[in-house]
């Protein structure tokens, strides 16, 4: 008897999502399972916001996934009906020979980006908000923004859903096995089977191949959001763009303007390792001061009343790329990482790739640093 799905897509958060939507596109029968109600705060793709950028420090490989990642970002804002992306430009702020400024030099260079190398002098005369140091630098891209993580999800699933997908929330899976060519999934519901399954439960990936023995590393991430006061325009959109700083070598934060909620602001790792079931979610008054610590130096008109704030999590690979191959011994099983802190503004096209693969095309993409072999250690 034939499987009932065509695929089963395991975690529906940003690249299960996306997958399950280009799967149910192309007219395959997608079941999607969660342990949690997405978008929910519990993972990776929560805090009203993410950033998107294309003059990629983190190499040159990720320019054309991003590029393409802008294309379908905006095909699922028409298609959903709603704004998933805001234009700010980006910043990219640190030493010239540190790995933030020559990273997104390198990146814009290769590709022929549209972007401007800023003094410190000139970068504060335009965003008067940041207060670089005077032996900083910024790399200015026109192009980058925000990206509004929970409306994406939340997009990506409902239109999965109205093109045939069956999603089933609150249904965690607790094993799979290889079944002929195909596979089954186990929840404490029931079992499935189908012809492929993705697996896509980002912190919790690790527990369902143990096999592979991955080195895949939890962190745990705290997001802040400051009032800068009445009147403090110059943190609005207009004025303040998305913005990284690489304040100590390789040591990094990240910042967003006003969207009427506050200056968010966090640490880009610098994280406490965590069990993604046993998540310290309170941020401490210490943690608090680190943060305060720094706006006061590089924006100080940002540290004013702490109005909110949010733990999130970082599945790190130990290179800090993505992950996205087939199982080494089940190529019906396919796995996807991606994100180690930066993978959000990929998840449209990573969801595409992810939906080729499952259909066993070729990628249109390198993704040869994505390969499982290197962080995979079992047999």
């Amino acid at each position: 008897m034939a499987p009932a799905y065509d695929v089963i897509v395991a975690g529906l958060g940003a690249m299960g999502s996306a997958t399950a939507y280009h799967l149910s596109l192309a007219g395959l029968r997608v079941l999607g399972l969660d342990r949690f109600h997405p978008p929910h705060d519990r993972g990776s793709s929560h805090g009203r916001t993410r950033i998107i950028r294309e003059a990629y420090f983190e190499h040159p490989l990720y320019v054309p996934l991003v590029q393409r990642a802008y294309d379908l970002w905006g095909k699922l804002e028409a298609a959903a009906g709603r704004r998933l992306f805001l234009q700010t430009g980006g910043l990219m702020i640190g030493p010239p020979d540190g790995v933030i400024v020559r990273g997104a030099l390198l990146s814009a260079s290769e590709h022929r980006l549209r972007h401007q190398l800023l003094p410190a002098s000139e970068l504060q005369a335009r965003f008067p908000a940041l207060q670089p140091d005077p032996a900083m630098v910024g790399v200015w891209e026109p192009r980058a923004g925000i990206l509004f993580p929970e409306l994406a999800i939340q997009s990506h699933l409902e239109l999965a859903a109205k093109q045939g997908a069956t999603l089933r929330f609150d249904e965690s899976v607790t094993k799979w096995e290889p079944l002929g060519g195909g596979v089954r999934v186990t929840t404490p519901q029931g079992a499935y089977e189908a012809r492929r399954l993705l697996l896509s439960s980002g912190a919790w990936l690790a527990g369902l191949v143990p096999e592979l023995n991955l080195r895949l590393a939890v962190e745990r991430q705290a997001q802040f959001w400051f009032d800068p006061g009445a009147g403090e325009d110059r943190f609005d959109p207009g004025h303040c763009p998305i913005h990284i700083w690489e304040y100590a070598p390789h040591r990094f934060f990240y910042g967003f303007p006003n969207l009427g909620e506050g200056v968010k602001v966090a640490f880009h790792h610098e994280g406490e390792p965590s069990d993604p079931d046993r998540v310290r979610r309170d941020v401490s008054s210490q943690e608090i001061e680190t943060m305060r610590a720094l706006l006061r130096r590089f924006m100080p008109q940002a540290d004013g009343h702490l109005k909110s704030t949010a733990v999130c999590l970082y599945t790190n690979t130990p290179d800090e790329h993505f992950l996205l191959d087939y199982h080494p011994a089940h190529r019906q099983v396919l796995i996807a990482s991606p994100c180690s802190g930066h993978g959000f503004k990929f998840s449209p096209v990573i969801g595409e790739l992810a939906a080729g693969m499952l259909q066993d095309q070729s990628p249109h993409f390198d993704l040869g640093l994505f390969q499982i072999g290197r962080v995979a250690t079992g047999s």
